[in-house]
């Protein structure tokens, strides 16, 4: 229980009065009768409501999008015999932000109130909403009590997959282009054979199956589908590079969105998806196959975090080589610096023995903005001398790996998810697995 600002108001006031009945002993009279106060004050406490007659229930989303807001309800009632006015802000986790708390609701008698505000995540992860506060005033207006209303609830946020079913709703209409993913002449040799139908409008002439023409005496094509069963393995970095905010999200998020795009259309595709961590993240995700299994890769991916810790290329290519026997598409996810050049060509080189590598970096966009930015100062020519320089040196490090014969895609952490899309639709179309 605690006093409201009525009631210091009125306690000052009454404190005035004293002094100044000190002076003029005619206004004491005045001070005795606001000596009643003293007996108002304990009536009126005795009008707040006890524990457990104030109650609320919290409904929420099982799982939250990273950055994307979800509405969560608060309804409240209680069982007491007069109005009362409420103060309410739910217990909301450090890692989620909400609009519209602290909410003043009344509520009548026999009645109940459906608070609802957005809460927003900027953390991945296992969350907890803790008990909801509720200072509920006193008939008067003196007093206030804190209740604890809603018990805590679990949710999750996970990474914002928006261009995963983006590219859901296009592809279910085969407009896949206006997102940016091209679709890619196949070749021969990454296709197999898969039943014969009609001919129809379009259809390249070198498909047309004459035997079974001749016997129909009706044009029969042969139709192909891509080899599947294949196997994609994503490797982020987890160390501390990927800590890096690009466009309000850390590069580490970004390349999640990535990952979540490319393992829904290998999934899609009929190839199975796996994951490797490094970086001070050791864990591993068996290769999974189907579209029923991305449920269980957001479920692996949702609490990654990228780790103070440095990224070991050398211990990735060996963990990789340890876990995954077959032959694979690995995919590496990570942010190059200059200084990698020589563990990452060591790394690549482990690796090619068995599998076919790409690495995907990303561009930051920061320092292309700085790099583009109007010279007018010394310190302005200085910093674009030291960028030139970085770019150059990053450059050199991507054709070295192309050399290698290494697959690399180098982009800005908004376009990497399609980007990498796009490569791995190019390694599947050129049957280089």
């Amino acid at each position: 229980m605690r006093p409201t600002a009525l009631l210091l108001r009125l306690l000052i006031a009454w404190f005035i009065l004293a002094v100044v009945a000190c002076v003029w002993e005619s206004l004491a009279v005045f001070w005795q009768i606001g000596g009643g106060l003293l007996l108002a004050l304990v009536v009126d406490a005795c009008t707040l409501p006890r524990r457990g007659r104030i109650t609320g229930e919290r409904s929420l989303p099982g799982r939250f999008a990273l950055g994307v807001g979800s509405t969560v309800t608060l309804a409240v009632t209680h069982a007491t015999r007069r109005t009362l006015r409420l103060e309410v802000f739910d217990g909301i986790p450090t890692a989620a932000e909400a609009e519209g708390l602290p909410h003043r609701v009344s509520i009548p008698p026999g009645e109940y109130a459906a608070i609802s505000y957005e809460a927003r995540f900027v953390r991945r992860g296992q969350h907890a909403f803790t008990p909801a506060h509720v200072l509920v005033d006193s008939a008067f207006g003196l007093w206030r009590k804190l209740h604890f209303i809603a018990g805590e609830s679990q949710t999750r946020a996970y990474p914002n997959y928006e261009p995963v079913v983006r590219f859901a709703l296009l592809a279910m209409a085969n407009r896949v282009e206006q997102m940016g993913i091209v679709k890619r002449r196949r070749m021969g040799s990454s296709l197999d054979f898969h039943q014969l139908r009609d001919y129809q409008d379009g259809d390249v002439l070198s498909r047309i199956d004459w035997k079974a023409t001749s016997r129909r005496s009706v044009l029969v094509s042969r139709d192909y589908e891509e080899t599947r069963n294949q196997t994609i393995l994503l490797v982020p970095d987890c160390g501390r590079r990927m800590r890096a905010l690009d466009g309000g999200l850390s590069q580490f998020d970004h390349c999640l969105n990535a990952m979540l795009l490319i393992a829904f259309i290998a999934l899609r595709q009929g190839d199975e998806v796996g994951v490797v961590g490094f970086g001070g993240v050791q864990r591993w995700l068996p290769p999974v196959k189907g579209a029923h299994s991305m449920p269980k890769l957001l479920n692996h991916l949702y609490n990654y975090e990228a780790s103070s810790e440095p990224s070991d290329f050398i211990e990735a290519a060996e963990r990789v080589m340890t876990l995954q026997k077959r032959r694979a598409l690995v995919i590496m996810l990570t942010n190059l610096r200059s200084e990698d050049g020589a563990t990452l060509a060591a790394a690549v080189g482990a690796m090619q023995k068995r599998h076919l590598v790409l690495t995907a970096t990303l561009r930051e966009q920061e320092l292309e903005q700085r790099a583009a930015a109007p010279i007018d100062h010394l310190h302005d020519a200085l910093q674009y001398g030291a960028l030139t320089h970085y770019f150059g040196e990053r450059r050199q490090l991507l054709e070295s790996l192309r050399a290698r014969r290494v697959l690399t895609v180098d982009e800005s952490a908004q376009m990497l998810p399609v980007a990498l899309a796009n490569k791995y639709l190019d390694v599947k179309a050129g049957g280089l697995l």
